[in-house]
């Protein structure tokens, strides 16, 4: 499955099973960040994404998690 920026809910159900003991709240979106260009099957330009997607990245990282 290849991924890009605007597939935040399969980015954040990747993220939750790649790492399990990110505490998700608090992560800096540099970080964020890192970790989604590093997952397999990820194919988006890393200086595509901003602010607005990191941040439904992890919102839906959080739901994930719940």
């Amino acid at each position: 499955m290849k991924l890009n920026w605007h597939d935040s809910l399969d980015i954040a159900i990747a993220l939750a099973e790649k790492h399990p003991d990110v505490d998700v709240q608090y992560i800096r979106f540099t970080d964020l960040h890192r970790y989604v260009c590093e997952l397999d099957g990820f194919v988006g330009e890393p200086d595509k994404s901003n602010e607005a997607i990191l941040e439904a990245i992890q919102m839906a990282w959080l739901d994930e998690l719940d």
